[in-house]
């Protein structure tokens, strides 16, 4: 047998991780039907099959687990080599980072001033639900994590960024008042994937015994794009629930007030790494510019 195609074993790692043939092929900017040939091709190289179809997905066989190790360990290894030939320079080679859409939206301006100054630095940066974070930096695909659980997995370094505040998002014309339930269940709560946790968070603290769950909430609106959740409320169309890193980052603002409650929320942030990584100067500015940032919403 001739040497794998690097490019179909990078298609099938990529698929793994996606879980999902539309979203892997959006990823590595390619079609579909072009996703599966990448895969058959694979499969025909090795003569074996790598994947059963399960509908809604698929299962790994038995060969499929040792080429996804094999792919992961190809990737791994590609990474280190690529960091290590320009450790002594803080502004050239590649860093990519995973955080949630508030953070990545919060983060994203300050990481492009850096690449502005530096035509040698790549920088990636992910927008994830923690679990996929955790799951990127064991497995390499990202060099750091941004993360609110504790974590307490053997091969992660944890290294404590400060809390970052759950906001009560009201209407400019809110400003220096303190809703009562009852004010907030006549604006109507702008939903978001993370709404009904939120709200447990910040009203179930708050609003007791008034608030009796997420369920009981009356909904204005919905919305899904990190950047688009507090425009609703700008308008005046209702309140919502977000880390303040998402309040920062929205350009209107200034239409936007927060209330003062007695108990306020906090996450807690944490960058997380591999442990025994060697840690390039880039890397360490990383780290430098991400608890800079940080800082900002304690």
């Amino acid at each position: 047998m001739t040497g794998l195609n690097s490019s179909w074993i990078e298609s099938f790692r990529i698929l793994c991780e996606e879980c999902s043939f539309t979203r892997a092929a959006k990823r590595l900017h390619m079609t579909q039907p072009g996703m599966s040939q990448h895969i058959a091709k694979l499969e025909d190289q090795l003569g074996t099959k790598l994947i059963e179809r399960d509908a809604p997905g698929f299962l790994l066989t038995e060969a499929g687990e040792k080429t996804l190790a094999l792919a992961q360990s190809r990737w791994r290894e590609e990474r280190a080599f690529l960091d290590n030939l320009d450790d002594d320079n803080a502004d050239k080679g590649r860093l990519s980072l995973a955080c949630s859409g508030s953070l990545a939206t919060f983060l994203y301006p300050r990481l492009m001033e850096w690449m502005a100054e530096a035509p040698g630095l790549s920088i990636h940066l992910d927008a994830a639900p923690e679990e996929t974070i955790v799951e990127g930096v064991l497995w390499g695909a990202c060099d750091f994590g941004i993360v609110t659980g504790e974590q307490r997995h053997p091969r992660l370094a944890v290294d404590r960024l400060g809390g970052e505040h759950l906001d009560l998002v009201l209407p400019g014309a809110w400003e220096g008042r303190v809703p009562s339930f009852s004010d907030l269940q006549e604006l109507g709560y702008i939903q978001h994937p993370d709404g009904r946790r939120y709200a447990d968070l910040v009203l179930g603290a708050n609003f007791a015994p008034e608030y009796r769950g997420a369920e009981t909430l009356s909904i204005r609106s919905s919305v899904n794009q990190i950047g688009q959740i507090p425009a609703p409320v700008a308008c005046g169309l209702g309140y919502t629930i977000l880390p303040r890193s998402g309040i920062l980052a929205f350009p209107k603002r200034d239409k936007l007030s927060t209330a003062s409650l007695a108990r306020p929320t906090l996450l807690e942030l944490r960058l997380i790494w591999l442990k025994g990584k060697t840690r390039s100067k880039r890397a360490e500015k990383l780290g430098d510019i991400v608890r800079e940032e940080a800082g900002r919403l304690d």
